[in-house]
């Protein structure tokens, strides 16, 4: 089994709204699908599972899209400046500083500036490269150079007679 990849949808009443939005304000890369149907490219993604309990499941908040970023204060004035809703100031939770992002058709998106790991940015260790050293007599005849003759050795791995018990 491969699962290459993540497929999610925001419900709104404003999809052309939107669509602009992730296409112009957040410059999300896309394709169109058919007539004027945009998907997107999203950056790096991961997913966390959240046990069935608590405020937001109990207000009925059953998956939710966050967005990250580095610098939630930056990208806070740079968003303001494009046009899009901040619902409140910057919150300090535990796992980082959050905000709500308010987009058109009443799809409110957190956004948030982790202070745990990212799965995103996980390093796959460097393969190890293996040095392979030629043996003495390769060694020898490859610095002897071109034009120097050397002496041929006899085969030490020729097949010698079974010997007799």
């Amino acid at each position: 089994m491969a699962i290459n990849g993540t497929h999610m949808l925001f419900y709104t009443s404003e999809a052309e709204e939107l669509r602009a939005m992730l296409r112009d304000v957040f410059g999300f890369q896309y394709v169109d699908a058919h007539a004027g149907w945009l998907i997107f490219r999203l950056p790096p993604a991961e997913v966390g599972v959240h046990p069935a309990e608590g405020p937001t499941f109990d207000s009925g908040v059953r998956h939710q899209i966050s967005f990250m970023c580095d610098d939630i204060h930056k990208t806070i004035v740079e968003l303001k400046a494009k046009g899009v809703e901040v619902v409140g100031e910057p919150k300090t939770e535990s796992y980082g500083i959050t905000t709500t992002l308010r987009l058109p058709g009443g799809c409110d998106v957190m956004m948030y500036q982790p202070f745990h790991a990212i799965a995103a940015d996980i390093k796959r260790p460097a393969a190890k490269t293996k040095v392979v050293k030629k043996p003495a007599r390769l060694r020898q005849k490859a610095s002897a150079g071109s034009g120097a003759k050397t002496k041929a050795r006899p085969n030490r791995r020729a097949k010698r007679a079974p010997r007799r018990r």
